[in-house]
């Protein structure tokens, strides 16, 4: 076997069964498993998925949100087993792939327009 093969194979096992499903533009909520001693809780990051970037086991994604007027920002990969679900609370009308634009805006200026779903 090549190490491509290899490479390809190892990759597929880390893959997840059904990812998430979204899109830039909507705000998610990523809830997380994080170890704290020896206890397992679960926290929530919510804001709007600016990026996605990467394929198959290193696709990510990047959630921006404002915390006490300051702008947050944390990216994730799709696949993580830390990644417990991800919900979509809003869709919105995006025509850019990377939202990087709103890292210069506050506010109400921040607002995206919302998509009709079916």
């Amino acid at each position: 076997m090549s190490t491509q093969s290899i490479m390809e194979l190892v990759e597929k096992t880390a893959l997840k069964e059904n990812p998430p499903q979204f899109d830039i533009g909507d705000t998610v909520d990523v809830h997380l498993k994080i170890l704290e001693g020896n206890k397992e809780r679960i926290q929530v990051f919510s804001g709007v998925v600016i990026a996605r970037s990467g394929t198959g086991s290193k696709e990510m994604f990047s959630v921006r949100r404002i915390v006490a007027g300051e702008g947050v920002e944390r990216k994730f990969p799709v696949h993580s087993p830390k990644i417990e679900k991800v919900e979509v609370t809003r869709s919105a009308i995006v025509r850019r792939a990377k939202l990087y634009f709103l890292r210069g805006r506050v506010g109400k200026a921040v607002r995206l327009k919302e998509r009709r779903r079916v």
